[in-house]
């Protein structure tokens, strides 16, 4: 303070109401006296009116985990706090009116011109003597050159290429983005050349042949009409922005290699700002205001939902009068929502951009301020996405795009499997399998075609050209799906094509007349309008946005220049008309065909090296088991085997086999870990693992524990050295601690000679009962999310056999049906009418959802339980929603009740067994008279005859589980058999 400038050092006094302030007030005012120094009067401001106080409580409470009520939480904070006036600071500062004079005193000597508008981008060294302009068509010419002589284009196609390269050249070049192009082109052949993959284009930088000649986009423009001007207009001079998709797994090599080249301090991603939606803010204010969860649960879904926008309170109220007439009548729900509105839209939280990178031409600190996010060593711009933009810095997309890197290891096993010279970029894009299989429908794990719609969509449409996949991935959005249908139907010649004009054919012909891309829209207006490609795209953007007296004006401009071409007046304004409905939700092209290729290699990877592709794809999903589940089975029903988890077989990942034949991934394997998982691929590298305890000896303790080995033996890993895996899990904790001597004595004998480690074996294992078929599927499914060596309706097949029921596969709607399966999962919804279960049905036909409204769910509520068998009567309806089917159960049934409501007879085979006196003792203790009892039936045959004898009245019984299964560990499961009544529908 002593060196401090004169008159620049304040002591800073305040009066916000805290306990201790006028305590502090007085000492800071001493302490200036006494060192001559100004003081300077300055308020805490924490929010807008004195009326939120309670709101700003409440956001702090949400924001540490404290109830509104608590009267033990940390109170940090005033209702002073507001933004006071200049009348209440000069209040409350009258006894020292100098220091709010120099409150603005202060406030004079700051200064800050913050300039917008003007693009700042990175230095990007070019050779010496050589500008940014020049450097970029040296890039760029011979880029073409090689990319034409890839396509073994005839001399007028390059003609047409060249020409199209010089346009471009000179229109980036004339706008200032050379230095963009540069750039971004140089990281992704960084990226390129380090093995990390790289998608072909997204949005509208695809259209662009610069980008295709410097290697920042895969497709040629010109083969698909995708427009330059679509990217960059020189008409309306906007920053360039292409989005580059990267395998998920090298993105962030890419952002190293970035940060590397420009240097740390002027490199960092983008801070994005979660804000409190009505749904999400009524459930948080509910949660401090200590109201039951139930009663918050069902006041948020009162909000209604709409597609692509946030619904406020003040709407839901219009939108809902349930939720309008609640607040007028309960008090509880009048402050929730009163509180709730004032907190809504407000920040709750810093997050990260999903890509957005920010590249500085110095450090960034110098264009604006960072942060730094708790336990990160890297910081992100406290500015959003639009702020940075605004500023002039330039945002770069590094987007991770998984499918990139399924591709990447289904290429590398498909090279590794015999064919060395395999790559993607060469295949043709008119290959007859890959249309087959798209036809087909059979497009899970093939990118943008694998929802249940899309799946539809393309069975109608079977494709069989590469326009239709641009096509189909354009049209399957909301608004341009009413367009299917005529499309489908002018593809197969239902419908007839018929063109305004002869000149529109070109055009809209790959779509069988039917606008479907804004590229059309733009092309129209140029050929019959007259327009250039650069005012096509701006009465492009003008029909997006609909403006009355805009589109009056581009209509007169359109007509007028359609005439001048040779179209009638009342044809051009039909013309018009139809640009403008489409334009609307027309879709961009360059995207559309970019993602197309995509699509098209994920179909033929699956067509022509399915164990290859497959095996990436459930590698990649290994960490969420109903997405390995959905891919098991999509390549079970492709022909593929999945051989079983093996400790001396299986990798981290999945790996194919052969063409037909796909190993299972230990990492897929819940509470392993790829450490664990390495650790065992190297021990077991020169000698297979002979037992458990070779195993656990073996293994670098450091990633082996007791869970692992656990979650092995549960999935069957060790089947092929021991298949008792019963004995082997009691075992797990003796083998690990025979580890853990055997590596003692390995320590002390180097200490004092040599000692003889205790060796494991068979007689070493710990006695165990073998599990029975549905403790083994149990199991698995512990360890793996589902089980692999069975279903678990199996178990029940034989016995349901003889119950009329039908199968899930063959449901149909509108029939009352019975149908049983295991149930997979099950989940809870409130309702207005109250509780409701919905379940998921399964018995390996297929799945099913069953609806359980309350008053049933209420009185079967204990028969449902994950994995039980339930039986089910019910209305099979039509899912409009999903597609699907679902069922309103009526009835509810377990096996129990089933066999005590509909078992008949009890059918008992006793060939060659024929024991009575053990019969009887077996029986004794299930005979009883009355309803949930059935016959007992003996069957005998031997070569010269057969019987069925029925016991009599007296030797009825109760068919329970512990009696069948006594029956069939004497006589064999197949020996016993329940014969059931029919089910009255």
């Amino acid at each position: 303070m002593a060196r401090a400038p004169s008159g620049r050092y304040y002591i800073e006094i305040q009066r916000a109401g805290q306990a201790s302030g006028e305590a502090l007030l007085a000492r800071s005012v001493a302490l200036a006296t006494r060192l001559r120094l100004p003081v300077v009067a300055t308020h805490p401001v924490q929010f807008l009116d004195a009326s939120d106080f309670k709101a700003h409580e409440a956001r702090v409470c949400i924001a540490q985990g404290y109830l509104l009520g608590d009267q033990r939480r940390p109170r940090l904070f005033t209702p002073e706090q507001y933004f006071k006036s200049q009348e209440e600071m000069a209040r409350l500062f009258a006894d020292a009116p100098q220091a709010l004079e120099n409150s603005v005193e202060i406030a004079r000597r700051c200064n800050l011109d913050i300039e917008l508008g003007r693009t700042r981008l990175p230095a990007f060294p070019t050779p010496p003597g050589v500008t940014l302009d020049e450097h970029l068509a040296r890039e760029a010419r011979p880029g073409l050159e090689r990319r034409m002589s890839a396509l073994a284009l005839d001399e007028e196609a390059r003609t047409r290429h060249r020409k199209r390269l010089e346009f471009e050249i000179g229109t980036i070049v004339q706008m200032g983005f050379a230095g963009y192009f540069l750039i971004v082109a140089d990281f992704i052949n960084w990226a390129r050349s380090h093995a990390v993959p790289v998608g072909p284009g997204r949005g509208s930088g695809a259209g662009s042949l610069v980008a295709y000649s410097l290697g920042i986009t895969d497709l040629d423009p010109l083969r698909y009409e995708l427009l330059f001007e679509r990217f960059l207009n020189p008409e309306r001079v906007s920053m360039p922005d292409f989005d580059i998709d990267f395998c998920q797994v090298g993105r962030d090599r890419v952002i190293d290699y970035v940060r590397q080249k420009y240097g740390a301090a002027s490199v960092s991603q983008i801070a994005t700002f979660g804000t409190m939606a009505a749904r999400a803010v009524v459930r948080d204010v509910g949660r401090v205001l200590d109201l039951g969860y139930n009663f918050c649960d069902q006041i948020a879904k009162l909000i209604p939902v709409q597609p692509g926008r946030n619904v406020t309170l003040a709407e839901a109220r219009k939108l809902e009068p349930l939720l309008a007439e609640r607040e007028k009548n309960e008090d509880e729900v009048r402050e929730l929502l009163a509180l709730g509105e004032k907190l809504e839209g407000l920040v709750r939280n810093v997050g990260m951009h999903a890509g957005g990178v920010l590249i500085a031409p110095g450090r960034l600190t110098d264009y604006c301020p960072l942060y730094a996010a708790e336990g990160t060593h890297h910081v992100i711009s406290q500015l959003d996405k639009d702020d940075v933009e605004a500023i002039g810095l330039v945002k770069f997309d590094f987007l991770g795009l998984t499918t990139l890197t399924v591709l990447d290891w289904a290429e590398r096993a498909v090279r590794a499997m015999g064919m060395p010279q395999f790559a993607l970029a060469g295949i043709a894009l008119d290959d007859g399998a890959t249309y087959e299989l798209l036809s087909a429908g059979n497009t899970t794990a093939v990118f943008q075609l694998e929802s249940r719609g899309m799946r539809d969509l393309i069975r109608r449409a079977r494709p069989d050209r590469f326009e239709d996949v641009i096509a189909l991935v354009a049209l399957y959005r909301p608004g341009p799906m009413d367009l299917i249908p005529d499309f489908i139907a002018r593809k197969h010649g239902e419908q007839r094509v018929d063109y305004l004009d002869a000149r529109l054919e070109p055009i809209l012909g790959p779509t069988y007349g039917i606008m479907v891309y804004q590229e059309q829209v733009m092309q129209i207006a140029q050929v019959i309008g007259g327009y250039t490609l650069g005012a096509a795209d701006l009465l492009r953007r003008a029909m997006g946005k609909k403006k009355p007296e805009e589109m009056a004006l581009q209509r007169d401009v359109f007509i007028a220049g359609a005439e001048k071409n040779g179209l009638a007046r009342s044809k051009a304004s039909q013309l018009f008309d139809l640009m403008e409905k489409f334009a609307g939700y027309g879709f961009n092209k360059s995207h559309a065909a970019a993602y197309a290729l995509l699509a098209y290699q994920t179909a033929y990877m699956k067509a022509h090296h399915r164990a290859a592709f497959l095996a990436a794809n459930l590698s990649a999903v290994m960490d969420d088991t109903e997405k390995v589940r959905q891919f098991y089975d999509d390549a079970i029903a492709n022909g593929l085997t999945l051989l079983p988890p093996d400790i001396n077989a299986s990798d981290y990942r999945f790996v194919p086999v052969d063409a037909q034949r796909i190993r299972y991934g230990l990492g897929a394997v819940r509470g392993t870990g790829e450490a664990a998982i390495q650790a065992m691929v190297r021990a077991r590298s020169d000698v297979p693992f002979a037992d458990l305890f070779d195993f656990c000896r073996r293994v670098d303790k450091r990633h082996l524990n007791r869970r692992v080995v656990e979650a092995l033996v549960r999935t069957g890993a060790f089947d092929s050295l021991d298949p008792h895996r019963a004995r082997l899990l009691a075992s797990v904790g003796r083998a690990l601690e025979a580890a853990e001597q055997a590596e003692r004595a390995v320590g002390q004998s180097s200490l004092f000679g040599e000692a003889e480690a205790p060796r494991g074996g068979r007689e070493a294992y710990v006695d165990a009962e073998a599990w029975d078929p549905r403790r083994k599927l149990l199991e698995e499914k512990t360890a793996l999310g589902f089980s692999i060596s069975g279903h678990l309706f199996s178990i029940y097949e034989r016995e349901l056999a003889g119950f009329a029921r039908s199968a899930l596969v063959r449901l149909a709607p509108g029939e009352r049906v019975w149908m049983a399966g295991v149930v997979a999962q099950a989940r809870m919804q409130m309702t207005r009418r109250g509780r409701m279960m919905v379940l998921t049905l399964d018995d390996a036909t297929a799945q099913v959802e069953i609806t359980v409204f309350s008053e049933l769910f209420e009185k079967c509520r204990d028969r449902i339980q994950e994995d039980a068998l339930l039986v089910v009567a019910g209305k099979v309806q039509r899912d409009e929603f999903s597609g699907g089917l679902r069922v309103s159960a009526d009835e509810l049934l377990d096996l129990q009740t089933l066999r005590a409501r509909f078992a008949a007879r009890l059918r008992i085979a006793m060939n060659g067994q024929a024991d009575a006196k053990r019969l009887q003792q077996v029986l004794a203790p299930y005979r009883a008279c009355g309803p949930a009892t059935c016959q007992v039936v003996v069957a005998y045959c031997n070569a010269a005859a057969a019987c069925e004898v029925a016991l009599g009245e007296a030797w009825r019984v109760r068919p329970e589980s512990e009696l069948l299964a006594e029956l069939g560990a004497w006589l064999a499961p197949e020996n016993v058999q329940l014969v059931y009544n029919g089910a009255a529908a």
